[in-house]
């Protein structure tokens, strides 16, 4: 990578960070208004509560609240693969995602070929089966139909894994990708020697802002990697924005309409000429969320 891209990538991910505690301090300045907000208002809730109307009001409220809350989610679930798909699985732990796909797929992918998905895991294999009791299990059924599972892969050196180079995937997939409390490869691609032996000492940086920084470049070193292994092709349209106006008819389908584009939306990010995409599942939940 050139020098002017490793400043460029050093650059943003400090500026990511500067964004990030500025957000937390106005998180934290408005959680104190709110709690200012309940102090002042504790007073007129008392006063409601022992009159009898008040009292049926914060009943009726919490009614309300616990019916919606017990309302199962109808939404249809997403599934990102097609049945005709080449796929990478990148991160594997006890390769039960794989398993899913292979042993218990989704209706929409019951016709994919167990021999178009690629599983890996960072892990060499004595350590994956010390880890997981049920990797070695899991692994015989995958191999047996024909899933090809690979060991011993880093996610940002996939054109150093012998089972993958010189292929190409429609879809490659990092579920939950954490470096852990420090991740060595990344920093010492696109940062300075000597500011990755400071950040390992942990000299002018926290650990929190440390494990920050590893995570953001073991994402952007997956993605740099992952890039050389897509299925080549013109860029493909996720969502596609719609704003003509709707007749009688539509308004009254409601739900339904919302589910057709969705589905439309899929099925314009899949097509078979499109190029191949990267898919990375995370959690809305810290650390995930400051990253």
């Amino acid at each position: 990578m050139a020098k002017g891209g490793k400043q460029h990538l050093k650059s943003a991910l400090q500026s990511q960070q500067s964004r990030l505690k500025a957000k937390q301090k106005l998180s934290q300045a408005a959680q104190v208004l709110q709690q200012k907000a309940k102090r002042n208002s504790k007073g007129g809730t008392q006063q409601n509560v022992a009159s009898g109307s008040g009292l049926s009001q914060v009943k009726g409220k919490g009614k309300e609240k616990a019916t919606s809350a017990a309302q199962p989610s109808t939404a249809k679930p997403v599934v990102p693969f097609k049945p005709t798909d080449k796929i990478l699985l990148i991160g594997e732990g006890n390769f039960s995602f794989a398993r899913a796909l292979v042993i218990h797929p989704p209706s929409e992918l019951a016709h994919l070929p167990p021999v178009n998905i690629t599983a890996t895991t960072y892990d060499s294999e004595e350590d994956c089966y010390s880890k997981y009791a049920d990797a070695r299990e899991i692994v015989v059924a995958l191999r047996e139909k024909g899933v090809k599972v690979l060991f011993g892969v880093d996610g940002t050196r996939l054109d150093r894994a012998t089972g993958i180079r010189g292929k190409s995937f429609d879809r490659i997939m990092f579920n939950f990708p954490h470096a852990g409390v420090f991740c060595s490869t990344p920093l010492t691609l696109l940062t300075r020697k000597a500011d990755v032996e400071r950040a390992s000492a942990g000299k002018g940086i926290s650990d929190q802002d440390r494990n920050i920084l590893s995570n953001q470049l073991l994402i952007l070193g997956f993605l740099s990697s992952a890039s050389k292994f897509l299925v080549p092709g013109p860029v493909p349209v996720a969502f596609q924005s719609r704003k003509r106006k709707r007749s009688d008819d539509e308004e009254e389908s409601g739900d339904d309409a919302g589910e057709n584009e969705d589905e439309d939306a899929m099925d314009q990010s899949s097509t078979p000429s499109a190029r191949g995409t990267v898919l990375i599942t995370l959690r809305n939940v810290v650390p995930y969320t400051q990253w």
